[in-house]
């Protein structure tokens, strides 16, 4: 969408709802109706600098949220036809402020002297909370234990879906509003949240479901099988993974989108999605698996894989299930089995928060192995909150970047009492 007067077009499609059920229904609260108002008067810049303002992150939500879910879903247009394509706009301005090699222009506020908040995790969920305090003056310090900043939105999602250099800029930002990054940090190794709070007033965890979840597939380890983090690293990280043969990705989320279509980018010989539950039921987006398909990856509905078959050592194949919708859950239908041909397989299904280093840090922890947290985000330890993917469970990138956002609020409401 790069002809101006098609966006116009689309942009005026939007009716201006002054209840902005599209703007309560987007976990950023984004100013939607505002920001498309200004593309119809011709004022893309205006329209990018109120988007940015919110949510330095906009580019990457554009890009990668399930809008059909959330704005686009709320939108009035689409009881009774198509939705207006907000998403489209949205990444439309930012691309647009991209070309035109235009700068955000962020309001901060006056620092407040003398408070310090600690943030573990540069993934969507800290950098958004480091953003936010920053707007508002507060001083951060983001650690972080890889080498390289944004967390998953730079491992975890392929470079087709997210340029790296749309991260970096926004990390380039980040750094021009006076928040430091130390890398090489991991909580329960070098940190740990009794010693950050002896030096900063606030801690803010936002460190993600660290741990891969999988099941065994065989009763020996195979070299062939895969998490879909160490995979999807694997492609981020330019270390492609050679002699893939025929791969089979086990899960219907994004995460199992992205495996499939990393995997054919690195060779695989021929790729196809096992899932147990059928599209109507997958957690993915539609558009995710419309993707897939036209990379030529083959989607394998209603398939529970529960084992390897093996000889001397080396994948033939796995065996499976086939599964029938009963009130929502997959169940096996009896006899119905078969042996699918496969040399690598991906488990994609989803991750989960390391559990034991939590609670070794005091925490409260849920029953879903997530931190306890309340509705502004605060743990069970005085002045420590938590955000993301180990505060909720399978949360995704733009429900990450506003719970880092409301955990802000919370701490620079407490600092400015």
């Amino acid at each position: 969408m790069n002809n101006l007067k098609e966006v116009k077009q689309k942009a005026n499609w939007c009716l201006g709802c002054k209840n902005r059920p599209c703007s309560n229904a987007c976990p950023m609260h984004t100013s939607i109706p505002e920001f498309i108002e200004k593309i119809k008067e011709d004022k893309i810049e205006e329209a990018y600098q109120i988007l940015i303002q919110n949510n330095l992150f906009s580019h990457v939500c554009g890009l990668i949220c399930p809008q059909e879910n959330q704005c686009e879903g709320s939108c009035v247009r689409g009881i009774k036809g198509n939705p207006t394509e907000i998403g489209k706009l949205e990444v439309f301005v930012n691309e647009w402020a991209v070309e035109n090699q235009i700068e955000p222009k962020i309001f901060q506020k006056e620092g407040v002297s003398g408070r310090k908040v600690a943030i573990i995790g540069a993934g969507p969920a800290g950098l958004s909370c480091a953003f936010e305090l920053a707007k508002e003056g507060v001083r951060s310090v983001v650690f972080e234990k890889e080498e390289v900043l944004g967390g998953i939105l730079n491992y975890g999602i392929p470079d087709f879906r997210l340029e790296k250099k749309i991260i970096d800029k926004m990390i380039q930002v980040l750094k021009k509003m006076g928040v430091e990054f130390r890398l090489g940090h991991a909580l329960g190794k070098n940190i740990s949240i009794v010693e950050l709070k002896e030096e900063y007033d606030f801690v803010f965890i936002g460190i993600g479901a660290e741990l891969s979840s999988m099941y065994k597939l065989a009763d020996q380890k195979l070299d062939s099988v895969y998490d879909s983090d160490t995979f999807l690293r694997a492609y981020n990280d330019k270390n492609f993974i050679s002699n893939l043969g025929k791969v089979v990705v086990i899960g219907g989320g994004n995460v199992a989108m992205d495996s499939a279509r990393v995997a054919i980018r690195m060779g695989a010989e021929e790729v196809s999605i096992l899932y147990r539950r059928d599209e109507a039921h997958m957690p993915a987006r539609k558009v995710e698996l419309a993707d897939c398909k036209k990379d030529g990856v083959k989607w394998i509905e209603l398939t529970r894989v529960d084992r390897a078959n093996i000889e001397n050592g080396k994948m033939l194949s796995v065996h499976c299930n086939k599964t029938e919708i009963i009130d929502g859950k997959a169940q096996d239908v009896e006899g119905k089995e078969f042996d699918y041909e496969a040399d690598t397989v991906v488990f994609a299904i989803g991750l989960k928060p390391n559990k034991e280093l939590l609670e070794k840090e005091g925490l409260e922890i849920t029953d879903w192995g997530t931190i306890q947290v309340d509705e502004n985000y605060k743990t069970s330890i005085e002045n420590v909150y938590a955000g993301g993917d180990v505060a909720e469970n399978k949360s995704v990138v733009c429900k990450a970047l506003a719970s880092g956002k409301k955990a802000a609020e919370a701490i620079t409401e407490k600092i400015l009492k």
